[in-house]
């Protein structure tokens, strides 16, 4: 093996003891290490115009919805805006977790940016934009449908549009079938009743997540099935739009660590080359983004290293990056935020969608009003300001002024999910107190407990919560330059269907507010 990638692999596997930082998959050799984005990018798939690389994913109640980052070597990825300011049911002004965007399909077609996705529960949508970094048009509803989900476009020779969905067993009571269906020219409405061109049933259950190619004379459909933490990446393959289909196991687990390497896209490169991305379910850390070579081999794709040479390939943990014509310097996407611009940085989503009056930005600081929350936690709470965990391990750090706060007012850091804990000052009518609350079962409706508080005086508190590589989180506070650790460790747990998120909250009667000064990712 070629002595950069071993370096490459050395760093990767350091990491987990290594200081706090950013995870950087580029290692400025030449090299990469997987994942290429260590934050839940869930659903992936991308897309290449000229030298440029975009991509899209779920990102289910989280508002603004549909993000779009950009690339110009697949590896340092850049998160340029979202796709959809809104969500487009009243029911999202209230969080409706796991709800939402499902699976998106990003394609490019007659000088347009196109997104389909499926909500469970309302049917299939789509927007497209000249630009990817916007405006895109408002959400258009395809076609009114329960459970159908994962839709992936396909523009045939002729220019008829077919549409390739699954289906979710929650809301449908089946899942494991394929449907192709035909679509407008303008790709707006659905066109005839479909048909069903894959039952998984015996061979690939669960199969879901299509996305929908053409390649010399073959029509394709990438599929994941087996789940989502064990699963693996099936091809089928036809002459025909409607099928029969074969079908073959490309991607698995194999010798590796990389459980369920499956959901992505298919993407080239200019000068020919062929990459798959796709993610890997992390429990807290959501799905993570991995980039795997990929080569053709009797019209059948082979993903990653094939040791055995059976057509099912494995993961690889570091390879040269991909060639392009240009060098790229390494970046990441932007976590941290001064709150000294006009607008709050792409990588903050609210979990409903936001009144106005929830958040301003004036005089470098950002200002949450205390909203008032129903029943026992922040559950219910859509003005919760959060982000995806960047990174295995990371400190994030807040600077709250707490002279806007009201007696009953609470602010301060949340690490988010099924379980919470929060770090936040709450005044009183005796004065301010620190408090490290945890609610344990949010989804379940269960109630907060406070793991410990203590007095602090006014003005300024520094909140801090350090990230290690196994999801556990300490928490710590300071006024001027002692650093305090306080309430012991708790340990995340992912959202539903999401990973872990950190951010920022204020709650109260409303007449209240918070100033957070700057929020860092260190």
């Amino acid at each position: 093996m070629p002595t950069g990638v071993l370096r490459a692999i050395a760093a990767v596997l350091a990491l987990g003891t290594a200081a706090h930082g950013p995870w950087r998959p580029d290692r400025g050799d030449g090299t990469y290490v997987n994942p290429v984005l260590y934050a839940d990018y869930s659903d992936p798939d991308v897309v290449r115009v000229g030298d440029d690389f975009y991509l899209t994913a779920s990102s289910f109640n989280s508002v603004p919805a549909l993000p779009v980052l950009h690339s110009r070597d697949l590896v340092n990825w850049t998160l340029v805006g979202h796709a959809a300011p809104r969500l487009p049911s009243p029911d999202f002004d209230t969080p409706q977790h796991g709800k939402g965007v499902w699976a998106p399909s990003l394609r490019h077609r007659d000088g347009f940016f196109w997104i389909y996705y499926g909500d469970p529960d309302r049917g299939i949508f789509m927007t497209r934009a000249r630009d990817p970094r916007g405006p895109w048009e408002p959400l258009h509803l395809v076609h009114a449908a329960k459970g159908w989900i994962d839709p992936s476009p396909l523009w045939d020779d002729d220019g008829q549009m077919y549409l390739v969905h699954a289906w979710a067993r929650s809301r449908a009571g089946f899942n494991g079938v394929l449907h192709v269906r035909r679509l407008s020219p303008d790709g707006r409405s659905v066109v005839g009743e479909g048909t069903q061109v894959f039952d998984g049933t015996a061979r690939h259950p669960t199969i879901e997540g299509p996305k929908f190619y053409k390649r010399a004379g073959w029509y394709y459909v990438f599929a994941p099935a087996g789940g989502v933490a064990e699963g693996w990446q099936t091809v089928l393959r036809s002459r025909n739009v409607l099928g029969p289909y074969e079908d073959r196991i490309v991607l698995a687990r194999g010798t590796t660590d990389v459980n369920g390497p499956h959901q992505g896209g298919w993407v080239d490169t200019p000068g020919g080359e062929d990459w798959f991305v796709h993610f890997q379910d992390k429990d807290a850390y959501g799905r993570i983004v991995h980039l795997q070579p990929m080569r053709w081999k009797d019209d059948w794709p082979v993903m990653g290293d094939d040791p055995d040479g059976d057509g099912t390939g494995e993961p690889v943990r570091a390879r040269a990056k991909p060639v392009v014509r240009e060098t790229v310097a390494p970046v990441v996407p932007a976590t941290s935020d001064e709150f000294d611009s006009g607008s709050l940085g792409p990588q903050w989503q609210w979990q409903a969608n936001p009144d106005p009056s929830w958040a301003s930005l004036r005089g470098g600081a950002l200002r949450l009003r205390a909203v008032a929350t129903s029943g026992p936690s922040l559950w219910t709470a859509g003005s919760l300001l959060l982000q995806k965990w960047p990174a295995p391990a990371f400190t994030a750090r807040a600077r709250l002024d707490t002279n806007g706060l009201r007696v009953g007012d609470e602010a301060g850091l949340v690490v988010f999910g099924l379980d919470y804990a929060t770090l936040a000052v709450q005044r009183t009518a005796q004065g301010l107190s620190l408090r490290r609350v945890l609610c344990a079962g949010a989804d379940k409706g269960a109630s907060e407990t406070v793991a410990a508080a203590v007095a602090v005086e006014g003005g300024q508190v520094e909140l801090t919560v350090d990230v290690a590589a196994d999801a556990s989180c300490r928490f710590a506070y300071a006024q001027g330059d002692k650093r305090q650790p306080i309430g012991g460790t708790f340990a995340a747990r992912p959202g539903l269907w999401v990973g872990a998120k950190v951010g920022l909250f204020a709650r109260g009667a409303g007449d209240g507010h918070a100033d957070f000064e700057w929020f860092r990712v260190e």
